[in-house]
């Protein structure tokens, strides 16, 4: 039986070689810059609240912009866009250092807490409950 699907109205196919080249617009890569730094200023105060800030949000749309800054940079120059963008690309390192710096203190508390609560957990089973003292001297 033969597939009888109209495909009459869908655009042609157009060969990988007719594609067209999209060049990157400097507005549009300022703007995607200016997007993440906005993304990790948000988590770095998220992170910092400890106020039960969405991580996993946090980081698709950190996913999403660097997406488009990798589809804007398709065919781009990369030394101009390193000239263009100076200002911004230095801008958004110190931002990520800031957010790295607070990443790193939230995983150390995590690591303290965690800490905390297995010492915890390994006294109460050492507490002498199980102890051969209790039980007495094993015979032979």
């Amino acid at each position: 039986m033969a597939d009888q699907t109209d495909l009459s109205n869908l655009p042609a196919p157009t060969p990988a070689t007719e594609a067209p080249v999209v060049s990157a617009r400097p507005g549009n890569l300022a703007a995607i810059i200016g997007r993440i730094e906005q993304a990790v200023e948000e988590e770095t105060a998220g992170i910092r609240s400890g106020v039960g800030y969405d991580l996993k949000a946090s980081n698709a749309r950190k996913s999403r912009y660097l997406y488009e800054l990798n589809r804007a940079l398709k065919g781009a120059n990369e030394i101009e866009f390193l000239e263009q963008h100076r200002e911004g690309l230095m801008r958004l390192r110190q931002k990520l250092a800031k957010n790295e710096a607070a990443i790193l203190a939230h995983l150390n508390a995590v690591n303290e807490v965690a800490t905390l609560l297995k010492n915890a957990i390994q006294r109460a089973d050492t507490d002498g409950t199980y102890s051969v003292g209790e039980f007495g001297m094993a015979r032979a």
